[in-house]
């Protein structure tokens, strides 16, 4: 029931495709060092590519996103359970904040390996550069990638199968310590705002406990959100990065540690109104299907 509740709660985040652009101007910025911030990313994609330019990749990310929202939740349940049970000899024993911590390290590793070539695929999608024709006043010329199916196919044909894995070592480190204090923060927010004598929280506090806890994932998460965006990126005709560590090295030698923590807010910003919605829907489908199921 956690795979089928995370599944049903991710897929009110296909509802944040109102936040998505937020999301395509957040790998702009992270990724191109001309912007000279959010506003005049969002004018300059406009201005070029009207509102389509907002929506590139959006296909994959709506694929993946209940898959992976399931897996995460299922998985981190799962490994939860096998965790109290191998310490404590029940599965349902009360967890301690470590065990929280590992069995969402392990789940956000779980969802790494899943979602690497989806967002290869967003990544390079969202980077990709096509003038609207109204700008041109030509037909549009082909893109390199016309689709994210398309653009998968292209990457397994120029990269081998090892270009859907690009940048699966920064994802690993942000997906493993974000996803870690992710179910940590939320689980350690609800037990403080819960009363004694009830074993599960209200509504609003789990509204509460999930949009900080996607604020804190994400503040966590940003610097190999950056790295990860940047190593994505990289085709196979630029080789602009040796790996994980050349990545960091070379992007805060060329433009400083501020680099880092590019898109810092977007990420927050949309974080909490998402988060929130997603642990609310995953708690009451699970509370549903306990009472009448």
């Amino acid at each position: 029931m956690d795979f089928i509740a995370g599944a049903i709660g991710g897929k009110y985040m296909n509802y944040t495709a109102v936040g998505y652009p937020l999301d395509t101007v957040k790998v702009r910025i992270q990724t191109e060092n001309h912007y000279r911030g959010f506003w005049h990313c969002v004018q300059e994609t406009y201005r070029r590519e009207k509102v389509p330019g907002f929506y590139k990749g959006v296909t994959a990310s709506v694929l993946a996103v209940s898959a992976v929202s399931s897996v995460s939740f299922g998985a981190y349940k799962n490994f939860l359970c096998t965790i109290c049970k191998l310490r404590y000899g029940a599965a349902d024993a009360k967890p301690s904040k470590l065990d929280v911590s590992l069995a969402g390290a392990a789940a956000g590793a779980s969802r790494a390996v899943l979602t690497n070539p989806s967002e290869v695929a967003k990544v390079r999608m969202q980077t990709q550069r096509n003038p609207h024709p109204s700008i041109t006043h030509q037909p549009a010329s082909k893109p390199k990638y016309r689709g994210s199916l398309h653009c998968l196919k292209v990457i397994i044909k120029e990269e081998g199968f090892g270009g859907l894995y690009k940048g699966c070592s920064a994802l690993l480190c942000r997906d493993c310590s974000a996803s870690a204090i992710y179910f940590l923060s939320y689980s350690a927010v609800c037990d403080w705002l819960t009363p004694d004598g009830r074993n599960k929280p209200g509504f609003l506090v789990v509204l509460l406990a999930g949009g900080f806890a996607g604020v804190l994932a994400w503040g966590l998460a940003t610097p190999m959100d950056v790295i990860k965006s940047r190593m994505q990126t990289d085709e196979s005709d630029q080789h602009k990065y040796k790996g994980l560590i050349h990545c960091v090295r070379e992007s805060v030698r060329k433009e400083g540690a501020k680099i880092l923590f590019k898109g810092l807010g977007l990420n927050c910003i949309r974080a909490f109104p998402v988060n929130m919605v997603v642990f609310v829907t995953y708690e009451g489908v699970l509370r549903f299907t306990d009472h009448y199921i």
